[in-house]
């Protein structure tokens, strides 16, 4: 018998694998809703004092009889583990207790838009085939399979969802013209789209709330746009100077950067916020910017800047 959620129902236990930023929000989120919350991390003592409970994943360390047991009450399990040459290395350690559990009915992986090769500025949606080349596309490309996999052998319901960049408390361009930290790489024609992290918490609960099997989202913004333009608006929101600009194959610039400034391509979500009946708090950049700066002026807490 296939094993599933009850449809509009958010499961009473989730845990989620590599509980970093993105993480804690959607743990907030959950908290708030009366969801028992657990996690992954590297090393659980560095972590902040939040009340999360949070246990030790290391790849080269078996996992824990706590961890063990969490697993086998999780009713939902989500991954935010980057991925590594052979897939999900979260996954591969913890299989044996993902495949046994008694309770778990969904799994969760968070996965990027780097699947899908260039498109020279064109659109992909959910129907688009992805085509990765690169290193980590391929990568990640693996580790979904992995995961649907896994839900296909339970019988459960399973989602991944494909994420352009994440920006929000902690993590904004605001933040990192403040810190000196921020770069006005432009390359013409080049756009992104992006996604508020508080957003990407409401996309996750409402796929919870809808299980279905080999879900597949592209949640984003309504705007993609060049990042020399966010980059403007959020100096211009907090008073800074921009930074000079670089072109995005200057040499002096790592080739991770470069990589990362090479490849152009809208998102078109429609598909995902008609499945999962979702629209944007944060539909372009400017009011996620403009409510970032409220917070940054007093008005709300920031999260700390740290690994999703």
């Amino acid at each position: 018998m296939s094993l599933a959620l009850q449809a509009g129902a958010l499961p009473a236990r989730v845990l989620i694998l590599g509980l970093g930023w993105s993480g804690r929000v959607l743990a907030a989120q959950l908290r708030a809703r009366g969801v028992q919350v657990t996690g992954t991390v590297r090393d659980p003592a560095a972590a902040p004092d939040d009340g999360l409970r949070r246990y030790r994943l290391q790849a080269d360390t078996a996992p824990s009889p706590d961890l063990l047991e969490e697993i086998a009450h999780a009713e939902a399990v989500l991954c935010s583990v980057p991925p590594d040459a052979e897939g999900d290395p979260a996954l591969r350690r913890l299989l044996p207790a993902l495949l046994a559990s008694p309770a778990l009915r969904w799994v969760g992986y968070l996965s990027s838009t780097s699947v899908y090769d260039d498109r020279a500025g064109g659109w992909i949606d959910e129907t688009s085939a992805a085509d990765a080349t690169g290193a980590v596309g391929v990568q990640r490309l693996l580790a979904e399979a992995q995961w649907r996999a896994l839900a296909r052998q339970r019988g459960i319901a399973s989602a991944v969802f494909r994420l352009p960049g994440l920006y929000g408390p902690g993590r904004n361009a605001l933040l990192q013209l403040s810190q000196g930290r921020a770069r006005h790489v432009v390359r013409p024609g080049l756009v992104f789209n992006r996604l508020h992290v508080q957003d990407l918490a409401v996309v996750i609960i409402a796929a919870l709330q809808r299980p279905t099997a080999q879900g597949l989202y592209l949640p984003s913004d309504d705007e993609p746009a060049p990042p020399q333009h966010v980059l403007a608006f959020a100096a211009q929101l907090g008073g800074f100077a921009m930074p000079p600009a670089v072109a995005w194959d200057d040499p002096a610039l790592s080739p991770a950067l470069r990589r990362f400034y090479a490849s152009n391509k809208r998102i078109n979500s429609r598909g995902t916020r008609e499945a999962l009946g979702w629209a944007p708090r944060f539909p372009t950049y400017r009011e996620g910017l403009t409510d970032l700066a409220a917070s940054l002026a007093g008005h709300g807490p920031a999260l700390p800047d740290s690994a999703s």
